[in-house]
């Protein structure tokens, strides 16, 4: 078995680059990201701002969340309910930020997390992976791309959604989710030591797969 913690800031691709890698090497994606999502998505559903630490804490006793690995991909659910088609929209993302910001919301995550890689060969997505959640990957990739052409990127996901945002709009969201991601207090956005830095700016999609899949290669055949 093997361990791959991929990293980076919002939109740079990593869900996406993610799957496809785990269809390579008959491995498991688990997208961390759509764990937070779904816990923003339930106290937004609840409304309960994602900031509300004293609101949400206690309440998070009454969430159970759980992960169903199909052939389309990973399936998550909140208390039996499969939301995994309703987590991609700006709002939930913002909100994903603020929960994940959360000391006891982590904690409540991590051995989920944690679990799935000591059973199964993964590629696990996320910001901090390699850093906090499996310090000891096999391989740490640090994925990364301009603000600019993350902000395009996301925007065309919320397009294909029907959502009407602009791209003035996305992008201030993708900055802002940095400076969150990378300023908060616990597990911040950061590239871990011994993480191989990839920055997809001038990439297209299968190009960032083949020079990440190269990586993954070269260090679990040794």
């Amino acid at each position: 078995m093997f361990s791959v913690a991929l990293d980076g800031p919002a939109g740079a691709g990593k869900s996406t680059i993610a799957k496809e890698i785990a269809k390579k090497f008959q491995i498991i994606h688990v997208d961390t990201g759509a764990m937070y999502r779904a816990i923003a998505l339930y106290f937004i559903k609840h409304n309960i701002d994602t900031k509300d630490i004293n609101s949400i804490v206690p309440k998070l006793d009454s969430i159970k969340i759980s992960i169903n690995f199909t052939e389309q991909g990973q399936r998550i659910y909140i208390n039996n309910e499969d939301i995994t088609d309703d987590i991609r929209t700006a709002e939930v993302s913002m909100g994903a930020s603020n929960v994940s910001a959360i000391p006891e919301v982590r904690a409540f995550l991590l051995d989920t997390q944690r679990d799935l890689a000591k059973h199964n060969s993964v590629i696990m997505d996320g910001r901090d992976i390699g850093t906090v959640i499996l310090p000891d990957a096999t391989v740490k990739i640090f994925l990364t791309a301009k603000a600019e052409v993350r902000a395009t990127r996301r925007l065309k996901e919320y397009q294909e959604k029907d959502e009407n945002v602009s791209f003035e709009e996305v992008l201030r969201d993708v900055i802002k989710r940095d400076e969150n991601d990378s300023s908060r207090a616990t597990a911040p956005l950061k590239q871990a030591d011994d993480a191989f830095l990839v920055d997809t700016s001038d990439m297209d999609f299968n190009q960032s797969v083949e020079y990440i899949s190269n990586i993954i290669k070269e260090r679990t055949q040794k």
